[in-house]
């Protein structure tokens, strides 16, 4: 039993060009797999539940339970919500009456199945989340970038267009990449679904440069296959068919990790393997971050020569997001333009998030970190946003605090170097004796030390422990201390 959603004509935002065609390939590749389809194109509100309810009555006593979705979506506080073609959002309020947890779809196939699975094209960036995050105020970092991650129910298979909090691609075709490729790989005879896409994942990463990768999360307790083999294909089929259960321990292994050596052996040892493509996505990444190292390293040598700029160093906040997948992606055009307008702002606010040359790297996820940090905001990640980009042009004075560097000084916003005092000027200096002075000593006093009282400057001997210098009477006169802050004694010399 499936159900298939795709909405195309929304109303009160841009159209989209493809879910209305993703829903229709996708049904009629179904019915090709002897499924029972429900398919609603352009559905509201009423439309939406309507439809989610006539699958939920035909669930009872389906092998499978499938449900495939293109169209607008959005994460609030971590739940996915459907946005129906009719959904406005200009409030909080309106979240509730005009868009459906997908959740509602998700239980009642774990309630009535053992088998379910879930397709989900609706990671594209959502302008109706930029309306309900200009309502929501403060509270709008909780709406995330993309779809959220979601917990799967034993038996149960959840894939995304994308990683949960990117963004997909809508494609030029008929199709988006990811609707494109499940619709050529699913229903292999014999395949099973987890393998049909890593095919899937292998595809969209070609079609999009590696800048999409497909995501899924799985409780499958068995192998699902869509289309059998029969008797006659399953006779033909040779039994000494490779075994690639060592490839997928080796990717289980290091799938997670960040050195490249690992991902270099993978495809020394596998180079036709299932995961060559994201292997190689991953070692693009893994160079990405290391360049964003080295240039922070580059920048933080001159500090010494020059006036540091505005900021602070690593917050303990950030260590909350320390898991967060970084982009596995380079960024197109488009998401370099954004990310450039959000390191302006963060830089503007005192963040320090770096060049601003739209390259999102570990400087910009720290300035963000602090900014959310100070500001008592929820991040669902660490990724540029045009809701965040929103939140920060809101904010009209600086928000991460001013620390300069040792020998520099706060004043009026800057950070400016510390001048040495200026040398104290004696006022009223001893006069050199004249030859008539020298000539006698009998103007000269008899007491040494009423004579330095009367010839040394007050404060004169600040920092010394010893001085010699001519009275005006022509005689020399030498003083000395045993330390800084003690008694002088004087004579005659």
């Amino acid at each position: 039993m499936a159900l298939v959603i795709g909405n195309s004509a929304y109303r009160n935002v841009p159209v989209l060009p493809n879910p209305a065609n993703d829903a229709s390939d996708m049904a009629t590749k179904l019915r090709s797999l002897d499924f029972d389809v429900i398919i609603g194109r352009d559905l509201d509100l009423a439309g939406v539940r309507a439809a989610i309810r006539e699958f939920n009555a035909k669930l009872e006593g389906a092998d499978i339970a499938l449900f495939y979705y293109a169209g607008h979506g959005l994460q609030v506080n971590g739940e996915n919500y459907i946005a129906p073609v009719d959904a406005e959002l200009l409030s909080y309020i309106d979240l509730e009456f005009e868009a459906v947890p997908m959740n509602m779809v998700l239980s009642a196939m774990e309630r009535q199945t053992h088998v379910n699975l879930v397709f989900l094209d609706a990671c594209r960036d959502n302008p109706l989340a930029i309306n309900l995050a200009r309502s929501m105020g403060t509270r709008s970092f909780s709406i995330g970038r993309g779809l959220a991650k979601v917990g799967s129910g034993i038996g149960s298979l959840i894939a995304f267009a994308t990683q949960p909090g990117n963004v997909a691609l809508d494609g030029v075709g008929r199709n988006s990449p990811f609707t494109a490729a499940l619709v050529r790989h699913l229903g292999k005879p014999g395949r099973d679904i987890t393998r049909e896409l890593i095919d899937v994942r292998r595809d969209v990463l070609d079609a999009t440069d590696g800048r999409q990768v497909p995501w899924d999360s799985s409780s499958l307790t068995g192998e699902v296959v869509l289309k059998p083999l029969s008797k006659q294909e399953a006779a033909t089929v040779p039994d000494s068919k490779p075994d690639n259960a060592a490839e997928l321990v080796f990717w289980d292994t290091i799938k997670e990790s960040s050195d490249r050596g690992e991902f270099d052996a993978y495809l020394q040892q596998y180079p036709n393997g299932a995961f060559v493509a994201l292997a190689k996505a991953k070692i693009r990444n893994i160079e990405r971050l290391a360049s964003d190292g080295a240039v922070a390293k580059l920048k933080g040598a001159p500090e010494a020569a020059q006036p540091p700029t505005p900021g602070v160093g690593l917050p303990a906040s950030e260590e909350r997001f320390a898991a967060l997948p970084p982009q596995e992606a380079q960024p197109d055009e488009r998401d370099r333009d954004l990310a450039r307008s959000i390191q302006k702002e963060l830089n503007r606010l005192g963040c320090r998030a770096g060049i601003e040359d739209g390259l999102w790297g570990a400087a910009s996820r720290r300035a963000l970190a602090q900014f959310a940090e100070i500001r008592k905001f929820e991040v669902s990640a660490l990724e540029p946003s045009m809701t965040l980009l929103e939140q920060l042009r809101t904010q009209k004075i600086r928000i991460c605090p001013l620390v300069c560097a040792q020998n520099y000084q706060e004043r009026d916003g800057l950070c400016v170097a510390i001048t040495a005092p200026a040398k104290r000027t004696i006022k009223n200096p001893v006069t050199p004796p004249t030859k008539t002075q020298k000539a006698s000593s009998g103007t000269c006093p008899a007491d040494a030390h009423i004579a330095a009282r009367e010839a040394i400057p007050r404060g004169s001997g600040r920092g010394r422990t010893a001085m010699t210098f001519t009275h005006s009477c022509g005689r020399d006169l030498t003083c000395r201390r045993p330390g800084r802050g003690m008694r002088w004694t004087c004579s005659w010399g």
